[in-house]
C-alpha cells in the first residue's frame, strides 16, 4: 500500500514536472519542472532498491546538470520583463492545502511498518558499485554514450535557439 501511494504521488509529480517543463514560457520555470521530474525519478529508484542510482540521479542530474542548465539560462539572459500581477488568486491557498495534505500523508506513511528487505525466496541483486560499473561498461556502454550525446546536442540546440533572433539582425 505504501509503495502504491508513493508511486501515485511521485508519478503525478513527475508528470506535472514534465508537462510544466514543456509548457512553461519562462526557461527558468522549465528547468525547475525538469528538476521536479528528476527528483521524482530518484524516488522511484529508491522504491525499487536502486539506492546508488538514486544518489547519482540526485547528485549528477538534479544537482550538477541542472545547475549547468540554470547557469546557461542566466548567462544567456531572458530579455523580457515578467508580469507580476496575480492571475490565479486561488493558487496560493490551493497550494498550501495540497502541502498540508502531502504532509499528513507523509506523517501517516511514517507510522506504518516498512519492509526493508527482499521478500522470502527472492535472490537479492548485487548492487555494489563494482557490479554496476561492470554492467554499465560492458552491456550498457552504447546507450550511455548515446544519452550523453543527446544531452550535449539538446544543450547546444537550446543555446542556439536562445541566441536566434527573429528579425535576422546581429547584435
Amino acid at each position: 500500500m505504501v509503495e502504491l501511494t508513493l508511486f501515485v504521488i511521485f508519478g503525478l509529480a513527475a508528470v506535472f514536472g514534465a508537462v510544466s517543463m514543456v509548457w512553461a514560457r519562462n526557461p527558468v520555470y522549465s528547468a525547475l519542472g525538469l528538476m521536479l521530474t528528476m527528483l521524482s525519478i530518484a524516488v522511484f529508484y529508491v522504491s525499487n532498491g536502486g539506492y546508488f542510482v538514486a544518489v547519482v540521479q540526485v547528485i549528477i542530474y538534479a544537482g550538477a546538470v541542472m545547475t549547468l542548465f540554470l547557469f546557461v539560462i542566466m548567462l544567456i539572459g531572458v530579455d523580457k520583463s515578467e508580469e507580476r500581477t496575480e492571475r490565479l488568486p486561488v493558487q496560493r491557498p490551493l497550494a498550501l492545502g495540497l502541502l498540508a495534505l502531502f504532509a499528513a500523508g507523509v506523517l501517516w506513511a511514517g507510522r506504518l511498518v516498512w519492509v526493508t528487505g527482499a521478500p522470502a525466496g527472492v535472490v537479492p541483486v548485487d548492487g555494489s558499485i563494482e557490479a554496476i560499473g561492470t554492467e554499465l561498461f560492458r552491456k550498457w556502454v552504447l546507450p550511455f554514450e548515446v544519452t550523453a550525446l543527446l544531452l550535449i546536442i539538446a544543450a547546444a540546440g537550446a543555446v542556439a535557439l536562445a541566441l536566434f533572433r527573429e528579425d535576422g539582425g546581429d547584435e
